[in-house]
């Protein structure tokens, strides 16, 4: 609590949380600006169908299922990230770009990204567009009027990117992460009505236990992203004219989760390419479009087979994903470089077998944790028997995992400025 007066009392820092929170409105205001001509009902039957749809919607803060001019939200971004952390791995320079080449390297790494969105957004609007069009969600509005839908779409995620860099640099989160944040949050009081409209006394046990598993839950979260083993490291004490250096102990930090979220936006990436591909077709025939499309629903249509691959992709991308962010040979040399070593492990390559056994055990369990938060909608609607109740695993590990990182950067705001006052 006095952490908070503190914030207000702040001016610098007050004006900042002001400003992100201006944005945030005008992401909303964006998010409920709609297409003309949309059945509603339609529509919401629609989104009700499918699944990997819904998750999208979680992105665009809800301006999917509104079939706002914002839409998309910052998916398309998102995608462009993803495929562009996958070419690193494939083109030597932009490794080099990303991981070498410091805050320079990042930005232009970034910039490309925001180029490969732009065309990612208008194929994404094209082909969806066409999908609601053959569902009689949108009546026939020509090609012409798909250009043009498209285009303003297109542009309505380009501006949430632009609004995502203009909050990241008030330094109070990241920006895309928090428009992620807001457009969850902003759905939360529609759920709540819908539990009191749809609650009965027969349900009370039902309605306990789905309270008592997002309790377990968000306290899971916290816990497994917060988790890390501490590797303890020794520096070698070494003489630099008449000083010496180093006799220190410190530890090395490997979190449980090093992933983080991304996993689970690589596992519905892929989930949802299917998907792509059907609304993509509409360009070239519309009916290869819809039979796509209705394939991809029946397949999808199933909860177990849809849970079962959607638990085994989140599986395979933590370590897959964590092997792209943890070099166990690099953090080794760095180590041997500025004279650390792990007692009892020779400095090198041991150390390196060493680090690559450890992340790879606790890697285990964080994998089976973000496939178990991934199903967990899933999960919830078969322990309690209310599908209006279905706990968002990967919404509530967004939205904690944000959190914490907000409470983070504000912390360090005020530390910074409590230093500053020392002087």
């Amino acid at each position: 609590m006095s952490k908070i007066i503190q914030i207000f009392k702040i001016k610098d820092l007050r004006t900042r949380i002001f400003i992100v929170l201006i944005w945030l409105v005008i992401f909303r205001i964006l998010t409920a600006i709609p297409i003309p001509d949309v059945d509603i009902l339609r529509l919401k039957s629609f989104f009700s169908n499918n699944q990997l749809l819904g998750f999208l919607n979680i992105f665009s803060g809800g301006g999917l299922s509104n079939l706002s001019i914002a839409m998309l939200g910052v998916g398309p971004y998102i995608t462009a990230t993803i495929i562009m952390q996958l070419l690193t791995m494939i083109f030597p320079k932009l490794k080099v770009l990303y991981y070498e080449e410091g805050a320079v390297g990042r930005a232009k790494f970034n910039k490309i990204s925001k180029y490969l969105t732009v065309p990612l957004s208008f194929l994404q609007s094209y082909g969806f567009l066409n999908i609601l069009i053959s569902q009689q969600v949108l009546p026939s509005i020509g090609t012409i009027g798909l250009l043009k839908d498209s285009l303003i779409i297109t542009a309505g995620s380009m501006i949430l990117v632009w609004i995502g860099d203009l909050i990241s640099e008030q330094k109070i989160g990241n920006g895309v992460s928090l428009i992620i944040f807001a457009g969850i949050v902003s759905g939360l009081p529609a759920v709540v009505q819908q539990l009191f409209v749809s609650f009965s006394a027969a349900d009370l046990v039902s309605y306990l236990t789905f309270a008592f598993i997002a309790i377990v839950v968000i306290a899971g979260v916290v816990f497994i992203n917060e988790g890390e083993r501490k590797v303890p490291v020794t520096y070698a004490k070494r003489v630099r004219g008449i000083k010496m250096f180093g006799g220190v102990q410190s530890y090395l930090p490997l979190k449980v989760n090093q992933a983080g979220v991304i996993p689970i936006i690589f596992a519905i990436s892929v989930l949802l390419f299917p998907q792509f591909i059907s609304q993509a077709s509409a360009i070239f025939s519309k009916d290869i479009s819809l039979k796509l499309s209705q394939w991809v629903t029946q397949i999808f249509s199933n909860n177990y087979l849809y849970a079962l691959i959607y638990f085994v992709l989140v599986v395979i991308f933590t370590y897959f994903y964590t092997a792209i962010t943890f070099d166990p040979k690099e953090i080794s040399k760095n180590l041997q470089r500025s004279g650390g070593f792990i007692l009892g492990i020779r400095p090198g390559e041991s150390t390196s077998i060493y680090l690559a056994r450890i992340i790879s055990r606790i890697t285990l369990w964080g994998a089976i944790f973000l496939g178990v938060v991934a199903v967990l909608p899933n999960i919830t609607t078969i322990v309690t028997g209310i599908s209006i109740a279905t706990i968002g695993g990967t919404s509530i590990l967004i939205v904690v995992s944000v959190a914490l990182e907000v409470l983070r950067q504000i912390n360090s705001q005020l530390i910074m400025r409590e230093y500053e006052g020392f002087e």
